[in-house]
């Protein structure tokens, strides 16, 4: 089994910071919504608080979705009766629960139509309302046969719960006895954490020795990145935001700046308090400073991370990657992605194929990505993209935990070959 006394996802990852703090049998979630003002843990003791709080973003940033996902349940099923079933009921038991994590329940509410009208018909609504007013198993299956995700751009979740219904499936071969695929299940939930943590530590090395490469001299650099791509985000340590701690823990670190990222203020709420914490030399600009910011010489390098990468390199990411990725090309600098491989999507020809989540209208009308106070005129109509795709002819490169790749297309298909 994992070594259950090393599994937070701050301990041995080059920082303090746990959004994840997990032992077998209990879970508990840094609610990220609160930061940087206050620090609350929240007990996450099922698939249903799991769900919730993805859907909520108490928990964010696509690995971190993932993992906290696998984690809920593994305590679901730690924690529960005992369980009196056959093994092919078990099977059922964890690959219901596994297809109600990547589910989209959406709560009956004032924006629920208009948030949703590009995804469904109006059938496709009333029957979803119907759902909600029966909370039973008849839910989960008929959820996802309509295909709501609780948050449909990143390919993480939805990648970790069939990896994890496979590994599901491999036990239940070898064996008779549910209680073995249950713990079967815990023991490749934690083995997920445990992963990403050292996926990130060497998407960190990789990263910043590439970088490197591309500066003129061997003075210091100054990095821009965008939204919250470190411990917060996954497991530990980071992805675009690791590759940032490894360049300033080599001494390569002039400079760290991060864009605010609204309307959810990723990156003043949580990537700022990291820097922060960590020590980093970091200044916070507005979004709409990145290109006066650029012009003005003062960025060698923009890193940003991915919640899904597409087989020709097109690159999902946070709203407003984008519009840095042009500004980068105009003033000639490197624009990198730094992303495990479990985010790349190689059954998506192009980015053109990537489910961009809209978000609540909300997040714009009412200050603190919509948890505050209203402060737009009421009545005006709002379309809030949570992502944006950058062609992969703005990307100077795509940073994972084995290498950095670029030509994309027939790197990325050979990487999974490796």
């Amino acid at each position: 089994m994992a070594d259950e006394s090393s599994l937070s996802n701050g301990r041995g990852a080059g920082s303090s910071l746990q959004s994840i703090c997990y032992s077998r049998g209990t879970l508990r979630l840094l609610d990220q919504r609160k930061l940087p003002l206050e620090s609350v843990y929240l007990d996450i003791k099922n698939s249903t608080d799991g769900w919730f709080a993805i859907k909520d973003m108490v928990v964010r940033g696509a690995p971190a979705i993932a993992i906290s996902a696998a984690l809920a349940l593994a305590v679901e099923v730690f924690n529960m009766d005992a369980f009196t079933g056959t093994p092919n009921e078990a099977v059922s038991f964890l690959d219901s629960k596994l297809d109600y994590l990547v589910s989209r329940y959406l709560v009956a509410k004032d924006d629920y139509l208009v948030n949703n009208a590009h995804t469904c018909s109006l059938c496709t609504f009333v029957l979803e309302l119907f759902i909600q007013s029966f909370w039973t198993e008849l839910t989960v299956s008929l959820s996802c046969a309509l295909c709501f995700f609780s948050r449909p751009t990143a390919v993480n979740l939805s990648d970790a719960a069939t990896k994890l219904k496979e590994i599901i499936l491999a036990i239940f071969k070898t064996t008779s006895d549910a209680k073995i695929i249950f713990e079967g299940y815990i023991e490749a939930a934690e083995i997920m954490l445990k992963d990403d943590v050292a996926s990130n530590k060497a998407i960190g090395s990789y990263g910043a020795s590439f970088i490197k490469l591309h500066r003129e001299s061997s003075k210091k650099l100054s990095v821009l990145t965008h939204c919250n791509t470190g411990s917060l985000a996954t497991a530990g340590y980071g992805t675009a935001l690791g590759v940032i701690r490894a360049l300033h823990s080599e001494g390569s670190l002039e400079r760290a700046y991060c864009t605010e990222t609204r309307p959810f203020n990723q990156g003043s709420r949580l990537t700022a308090y990291e820097l922060v914490h960590d020590n980093i030399p970091a200044t916070l600009i507005a979004d709409s400073a990145a290109a006066a910011l650029m012009k003005s010489g003062k960025v060698d390098a923009i890193i940003v991370g991915a919640d899904r990468v597409a087989a020709n390199g097109d690159t999902a990411n946070k709203i407003g990657t984008y519009s840095l990725a042009l500004c980068a090309k105009h003033h000639d600098i490197p624009f990198f992605v730094a992303a495990p491989l479990t985010s790349v999507d190689l059954s998506l020809h192009s980015g053109q194929e990537i489910v961009i989540e809209e978000r609540s209208a909300k997040e714009l009308l009412n200050s603190h990505g919509g948890l505050g106070e209203q402060v737009a005129a009421s009545g005006i109509s709002v379309w809030n993209p949570a992502f944006d795709v950058t062609p992969a002819d703005l990307i100077s490169g795509i940073i994972t935990e084995k290498v950095h790749l670029s030509p994309f297309l027939h790197e990325l298909k050979l990487l999974w070959t490796v």
